[in-house]
């Protein structure tokens, strides 16, 4: 599916969408933002490309930040249901990880998580969001990995509004 699909996909659900990105820097957003009409459903982005901004902008536990670094499956979680809430959205999806050329808190260049957070389920009494994260490793430079990226986003994104 691509950005314009989802885009046409959230504008005909009337949901909306927002990003929470690290290693990709406003490329998600930006590709989401390059379809006519999709101010009607991206509610913004949020580049947090410094680790301590995952937890000031995002409320990423500060704890797990330091205990994992930014490299991680549940931040990238966290980053998502940081986006829905910070951007007012119903769907939020995050990237997190290492575009290179250098390692990074030990991880290597190439790993990636994508995270994307749905819209509420109820929960007996009280609501919950559950989001889905799936980990990469992607080949090739800096750019390569990048754009990889905001593809797996888009893509886990997409299969989340079709499930």
């Amino acid at each position: 599916m691509t950005a314009a699909e989802i885009v046409a996909l959230l504008l005909e659900r009337g949901e909306s969408v927002g990003c929470a990105e690290s290693l990709t820097g406003g490329l998600l957003t930006a590709r989401l933002v390059d379809v006519p009409g999709a101010s009607a459903v991206v509610r913004g982005g949020v580049v947090s490309y410094a680790t301590d901004l995952k937890h000031e902008l995002l409320g990423v536990d500060a704890e797990l930040l330091a205990a994992r670094g930014a490299v991680d499956a549940e931040v990238a979680a966290q980053m998502a249901v940081g986006a829905q809430r910070v951007l007012g959205a119903d769907w939020g999806v995050a990237t997190t990880g290492v575009a290179g050329p250098d390692p990074q808190d030990g991880m290597p260049v190439g790993l990636v998580y994508v995270a994307v957070a749905g819209p509420e389920v109820p929960a007996g009494p009280a609501v919950r969001v559950v989001p889905v994260v799936h980990q990469h490793r992607f080949d090739g430079g800096r750019a390569m990995v990048r754009v990889a990226s905001v593809d797996a986003a888009l893509g886990l994104l997409a299969d989340q509004l079709r499930a």
